[in-house]
């Protein structure tokens, strides 16, 4: 008999349908099919047609079923009846819950707005947000950019107009040397690992900077394990290098940044402010011939050396004070090594194979443009370096002046905007003052007076009440944080807590885990949210919370508004706010209901909507009385920020066949859905570079609404708005710091990239840096319960170098504690050989409180699992003059999370111990624990 080879079917039927939308499972926003199985989620893939994946999806994106049907969902609006804290509720209706919150905000909102703090996590709509808090009247809201890399995009826009990541790309087609500092594996990570492929095929070299060796830098040409906190000393170091071999790109610097420009150098309260014309613009000296003139003038060659006397006051170019400050020796290798952990040696190679790839390797492309000045260029110009940064540099006390630095360097090669550099995403770049200056003035009923986040250009900016004391809770756009783009979303519960600078009634959060991983003081927190006054009653009268999960955050609020999951409801991407965007078109995208909840849910922003319909606010109500929009889906179509432009850019006009500018569209979101829920918008190719300067491409900006009119500028190597702030705490001008601050400004705003030490150096013997990073599995802490991911990351070790092993004779599965000046832990341990011998870290948001996110008692991540935060406080230690100093950047108020210093010592485990500490109760759960299999199959 013949053998018989079994019969596969080796395409099996996964679906009877496709609906294509945008995945939220981390923030990438990569378009995805999601297969249908009898009206059920079957499958997930990347969608090949869209722009920012391609096609390619992660096992965070595929694992979107398990997010969809994960047992910790909330099922029902929720009304807590005991303690807070202790998980008591009792499900109610959503008229009850509504009625609830009107009652609570409505008084507020005819009274005193400003006791409502309205705050939201990592939500992807705060364009909308916002909106829904500016017509509220509060001027108490942000999102959670304060304590995540406000560092990195504040620096980036006052510096060039956009930073890296949403803002912008490295030009993946052409770089030949890619530089990647403090980057981890969970932000924009499809993009980058597609990128890291492409360019490693071609053999360009890559060289990541971090502390740490996992993910990315794993895979790096070239790894510096960098001591944490001094990347800034690093980079001026190497701009020393560069500086004093002339390897720099004079002719970019002199034709498109402020390096020409005059300033003041006279002693007194015009030192050093730029030169101006009546129209206010910055003057240099033309080359060709020798006068005085505006940086725009057509056919002006800006010179780089040449002072200017006026009046007895000699005005020297911006590029005479980087020269005398960065050619010092203080910034020498041989000086700054140490304290960096990086031989000299080292640090002049690596100057030195920047140098050679940007200017022995550079690249032409044969594409005519023309200049903001006229004059027309035969082709463009590239030097092949890129760079990319995230959060590792940018979480500490130093971090705005270290990102700053890091745009200096690109900016000083030549490598920004031209081809083998940085790249602009749409709506970027735009100069910092072509964003609005924050807003804080409310009045009872009434709409607050405009945008609460922006970019201050003076202490007249400054977010103060008339008797100087801050405006915000989180005394953002204060003298303690002047230009804190994002708000300090780490410092709301501690400041309504202390009543500095005032108490408030409502705190009303979305999607912020506040109670555990998003927060600094994690026991101290939990205490704050739980504490009463002398009568009983609360400290902060009122929380109302949001979420589609049962997180931490859920047994602290008094009332729950569940949201759903991300596959159940509209969303936004939008060019208002943080679009899909890539360097070579304008994108955006939305999310749809591609299934209907099973439970008693509704989409946050949709109750927003219903919430503002109630109360009438401006901005959500018509004449008559009657609301302008039922629901976030009808917001989305029919709101216009200003005329003919809307949340989505896509499909507008009757008709839909306008693009950026157009009437509205009743029928925009059908549109969207039947093109894969995206739209894109590519650039024309004589735009594609050189974009703030590039007439084609203002041109085209203006077209898509992104500009009203061209607006071509300079990018800041000084930014002069920071010596507003010098001058005012040397006692010059109206507003005025108090006098406990006038030093610190003078020191850390200087309008050039300095460096400096944090304030956490060595404290008491703590002397080991400790540092946390996401994990390429996890998008925040919602992963930690997705049956599929954390079979990736179940627990977390606390990985520690060779070094430190052998110093406290330790192995891997030992116990160690490991303390701060606020607190201890108490851990398990892993041997980790890449690693800077001086520095302990962990994966961040594994370890879950008992009790919570439906997970079982004895979850691994919530017996082994641990956090850092219990070591780190929201305040720095006290310094003796009762003052209350936030443990957050100075500039911006970002929080210094990767300053923590800690002590580690071997711990024998005690008979018994199998689980990490501190170990606290566990909370009731509001819903029941997930089963022992969770099993997903649909279909055949």
């Amino acid at each position: 008999m013949t053998f018989q080879q079994p019969q596969v079917n080796t395409s099996p039927e996964v679906s009877d349908e496709i609906r294509k939308t945008t995945c939220y499972m981390c923030a990438c926003r990569c378009g995805i099919n999601v297969h249908m199985k009898g009206g059920k989620v079957a499958y997930i893939e990347g969608n090949r047609d869209h722009p920012v994946n391609k096609g390619v999806l992660c096992a965070k994106g595929a694992a979107g079923i398990m997010q969809v049907n994960a047992p910790s969902r909330l099922k029902a609006p929720l009304k807590r009846v005991g303690p807070r804290g202790s998980g008591e509720f009792v499900e109610i209706s959503w008229d009850e819950a509504i009625s609830t919150a009107v009652g609570w905000l409505n008084e507020l909102h005819e009274t005193a707005p400003h006791k409502l703090a309205f705050f939201t996590g990592r939500d992807q709509s705060q364009s909308f947000t916002s909106f829904w808090a500016q017509n509220f009247g509060t001027p108490n809201y942000a999102a959670h950019g304060g304590f995540c890399s406000v560092n990195m995009a504040t620096a980036g826009i006052y510096t060039m107009g956009g930073a890296f990541w949403e803002f912008g790309q490295p030009d993946w087609d052409h770089t030949k040397l890619f530089m990647m500092f403090g980057v981890a594996e969970d932000h924009d990570s499809n993009p980058i690992k597609a990128g890291l492929g492409k360019i490693k095929a071609r053999g360009a070299k890559v060289i990541g900077v971090n502390p740490i060796r996992s993910g990315y830098n794993a895979i790096a040409d070239e790894w510096v394990g960098i001591t944490p906190g001094t990347d800034g000393l690093f980079i001026l170091s190497l701009i020393h290098l560069l500086m004093k071999a002339g390897k720099i790109d004079l002719d970019y610097l002199s034709r498109y940044t402020n390096a020409p420009v005059l300033v003041n150098a006279a002693e007194g309260p015009e030192q050093g402010l730029f030169l101006r014309d009546s129209d206010d613009k910055p003057l240099v000296i033309d080359r060709n011939t020798g006068k005085l003139t505006a940086f725009d003038t057509p056919g002006v060659r800006p010179d780089l050396s040449a002072t200017y006397e006026k009046d007895g006051v000699t005005h020297r170019p911006v590029f005479h004070q980087m020269a005398e400050r960065y050619l010092s020796e203080d910034y020498a290798p041989e000086a700054i090594a140490d304290q960096c952990g990086i031989p000299a040696k080292r640090i002049r190679a690596i100057a030195a194979e920047i140098a050679r790839v940007a200017f022995d390797e550079a690249i032409e492309l044969d594409i005519e443009w023309t200049d903001f000045r006229g004059e027309t260029h035969q082709k463009m110009t590239g030097r092949p370096v890129s760079f990319h940064a995230m959060r590792g540099i940018a979480a500490h006390a130093n971090g705005f002046q270290t990102c700053r630095a890091l745009h200096v360097l690109q900016i000083l090669l030549g490598t920004v905007e031209v081809p083998g550099g940085f790249r602009f995403k749409p709506p970027y770049p735009k100069p910092a003052e072509a964003h609005p200056a924050p807003h804080c003035n409310g009045r009872p009923g009434r709409p607050l007076d405009g945008p609460h986040l922006g970019f201050v250009q003076g202490p007249e900016h400054l977010a103060l009440k008339e008797d100087g004391s801050p405006a915000r809770i989180d005394k953002a756009f204060t003298w303690e944080n002047p230009m804190s783009s994002h708000g300090l979303m780490h410092m709301v519960i501690s400041n309504a807590y202390a009543g500095d600078p005032y108490k408030i009634n409502t705190l009303f959060m979305y999607m912020a885990n506040m109670s555990w991983n998003s927060s600094m003081n994690t026991t101290g927190v939990m205490e704050m949210l739980s504490a009463r006054n002398d009568d009983g009653g609360y400290v902060i009268p009122h929380i109302i919370y949001s979420d589609a999960y049962n997180s931490e955050m859920v047994s602290y609020a008094d009332l729950i508004l569940p949201d759903t999951t991300y596959l159940e409801r509209h969303d936004c991407i939008s060019m208002l706010d943080r679009p899909i965007c890539e360097a070579d078109a304008a994108a955006d995208a939305i999310r749809w209901p591609v299934i209907e909840p099973d439970r008693d849910v509704r989409g946050f922003q949709s109750v927003l909507v219903d919430l503002a319909n109630r109360m009438q606010l401006p901005g959500f109500t018509n004449a008559d009385g009657s609301p302008k929009w039922k629901d976030y889906a009808d917001y989305i179509v029919n709101h216009e920020r200003k005329p003919g432009i809307g949340p989505l850019a896509g499909f507008r006009g009757t008709d839909g066949d306008k693009v950026g500018r157009g009437e509205v569209n009743p029928e925009q979101l059908d549109r969207y859905i039947e093109n894969g829920g995206f739209f894109v918008e590519h650039i024309p190719a004589e735009a594609a570079y050189y974009k703030p300067w590039n007439k084609a491409y203002q041109d085209w900006a203006v077209g898509m609404g992104i500009f009203d009119s061209p607006q071509p500028y300079l990018f800041q190597l000084y930014v002069e708005p920071m010596r507003k702030f010098q001058l005012a705490a040397e006692g010059f001008g109206d507003r005025q710091p108090p006098d406990h601050l006038r030093a610190r400004i003078k020191h850390t705003m200087d309008p050039l990239p300095i460096w400096y030490q944090t304030d956490q150096q060595g404290n008491e013997g703590y002397t080991i840096n400790a540092l946390t990073q996401r994990p390429m599995a996890m998008y925040h802490s919602w992963g930690g319960q997705n049956a599929w991911l954390r079979q990736l990351h179940g627990y977390n070790p606390l990985y520690v170098p060779t070094k430190l092993m052998r110093e406290n004779d330790l192995k891997d599965g030992d116990w160690a504690k490991v303390s701060s000046p606020h607190g201890e832990i108490t851990v398990p341990v892993m041997e980790m050989a890449a690693l800077n011998d001086n520095t302990v870290w962990t994966w961040n948001a594994i370890g879950k409180r008992k009790g919570s996110w439906a997970l079982k008692e004895d979850a691994p991540e919530a017996t082994k699992g641990f956090l850092l935060n219990h070591l780190i406080h929201e305040l720095l230690p006290p310094k003796g003059d009762g003052m209350r100093w936030a443990n957050s950047d100075p500039i911006t108020g970002q929080a210094a999370w990767f300053d923590l210093k800690v002590k580690l010592e071997k711990t024998a485990v005690p008979e018994g111990l199998t689980e990490s500490k501190p170990d606290f109760p566990p909370l009731k759960s509001p819903i029941d624990t997930g089963p022992k299999d969770l099993k997903w199959k649909v279909g055949k």
